[in-house]
């Protein structure tokens, strides 16, 4: 995170090109495989990153190009490379006039894990992208006394759409590089920090911290959270350590991204500590620039009872037009007009959301999303392994932990240790399995399919959250 990352987002509009934050938590080859997908012809990266850069570009792609944001590393690569002060010395005095963007043009391109393994593009047009920042401005009440803390990764939709709208409003923008509890609960004191959006392993250790006691936060009006499943007495220590209202979140890469808010209704502000708290801990109302709806399997919409599950399908500006180069997911994400967001929730006489399961194997880990297929696809690479399933357990740091249930091959032994590490060779360490069962098989369907909810249940009795 830093104040020239928040500038790219405004000078690759300027010239009429397409952003794509990429997440450096990725391995080379995942990298490797988005940059060509996409087309990338410049890379942009801060100097700490250079290992990592260099392998990423060892690999075939069409990169041009590596602006180095910060710093300037002594790299043998077989593209040009300049520094950003360097950039700016040779551009000075040069007019400048900004490229007209036109509403439906892509402006973003944010890659997700694909549910086939390989990571999809959402794109987000210049049209999204105004629209759902409009939005925060309106329902946050967004003014020129705000100051932003960028805690989250800028490169997650999660914080990356503050750089519009605190802008726009004339308000602060405070860069936290990297996350480290007390660092940050010092930050907001000396900066006067008044909102920011924090994933829930980011508060649970901010919050539980020994010496979170020992700051000033006056100046803390409100914090937002999601990514990961919260439970109300977790909301409860959050708002009295902090003392600001706690607002929760839930979106997607595809909605840019927030879709959901659990700020209070006015009538709703009367209520007891204990009741307003149960709604404040859930998924939320509808976000200002969304039509939202949770249906049946019929497409028709479920009664408000709190009771009867749904999925969650979702339209309006702020909706990705589909994904980059692929048609047919695209075509198949949306029924009407309407993004199958995969979700499933039940909704009450408030209209508040609350999601209860994820249609698709996704596990939410720390605020990140992994999807079980791409993970079992390299644990399939392994030579030892027979079969694999991958799912989520509960995990009080986390949220959620990978978990991998694993048969080897006739005759074969191997180790917890060797299979992780194998994992952390080919994937983000992020998606990797935490822990590993060896199995002599798998529960499977008539059909012969892998009933992961056999595997995961277990782990899940007396759980009050079931977010998977």
């Amino acid at each position: 995170n830093s104040h020239r990352f928040l500038e790219t987002y405004y000078a690759a509009a300027g010239i009429g090109a397409i952003l794509n934050p990429l997440n450096f938590r990725l391995s080379p080859q995942e990298l490797g495989y988005i940059l060509r997908d996409s087309h990338a012809r410049w890379l942009l990266a801060n100097a700490r990153f250079a290992p990592l850069v260099e392998a990423t570009l060892e690999q075939d792609n069409p990169v041009e190009g590596v602006l180095w944001m910060e710093g300037t590393p002594e790299l043998a690569l077989r593209v040009s490379q300049m520094g950003y002060e360097e950039a700016l010395e040779s551009n000075s005095g040069q007019d400048f006039l900004p490229e007209p963007a036109l509403h439906d043009q892509v402006a973003h391109l944010y890659y997700t894990s694909g549910t086939t393994g390989r990571p999809k593009g959402v794109m987000l047009t210049h049209q999204n992208v105004c629209v759902h920042a409009l939005g925060t401005i309106a329902e946050l009440n967004l003014t020129d006394r705000d100051v932003w803390a960028h805690v989250a990764a800028m490169f997650h939709l999660a914080d990356a759409w503050a750089t519009f709208a605190i802008t726009w409003v004339g308000g602060r923008h405070v860069m936290v590089p990297q996350f480290e509890a007390e660092a940050v609960l010092h930050t907001i004191q000396r900066e006067r920090v008044t909102i920011s959006n924090l994933i829930p392993t980011m508060l649970n250790l901010m919050v539980k911290h020994p010496r979170a006691g020992q700051y000033d936060y006056s100046s803390l009006r409100a914090i937002l959270s999601g990514g990961a499943p919260i439970a109300p007495e977790v909301v409860r220590s959050i708002v009295e350590v902090f003392g600001c209202e706690y607002i929760q979140t839930y979106g997607m890469t595809e909605t840019s991204p927030y879709l959901t808010l659990s700020i209070l209704k006015e009538h709703l502000r009367g209520l007891p500590p204990g009741e307003q708290l149960r709604f404040k801990a859930r998924t939320g109302r509808p976000f200002i620039a969304v039509e939202l709806q949770v249906v049946d399997e019929a497409g028709q919409p479920v009664p408000p009872d709190d009771t009867t599950v749904g999925e969650i399908w979702v339209r309006g500006q702020t909706v990705t037009p589909g994904y980059w180069n692929l048609p047919e997911e695209t075509r198949k994400a949306f029924h009407q007009g309407w993004l199958k967001t995969g979700d499933l929730a039940v909704v009450d006489r408030e209209g508040y959301v609350n999601i209860v399961d994820r249609k698709k194997d996704m596990i939410l880990t720390g605020g990140e999303n992994v999807y079980s297929t791409e993970v079992e696809n390299v644990l399939y690479m392994h030579p030892k392994v027979l079969e694999a399933a991958v799912f989520g357990v509960p995990d009080e740091k986390w949220g959620e932990a990978v978990k991998a249930a694993v048969v080897l091959r006739q005759g074969e032994t191997a180790t917890q240790e060797e299979i992780i590490s194998f994992c952390k060779e080919r994937l983000a360490h992020y998606k990797c399995p935490k822990s590993v069962d060896f199995l002599e098989e798998l529960p499977k369907t008539g059909s012969g399919k892998i009933t992961k909810k056999a595997l995961r249940d277990p782990y899940w009795i007396g759980q009050s959250k079931r977010v998977h």
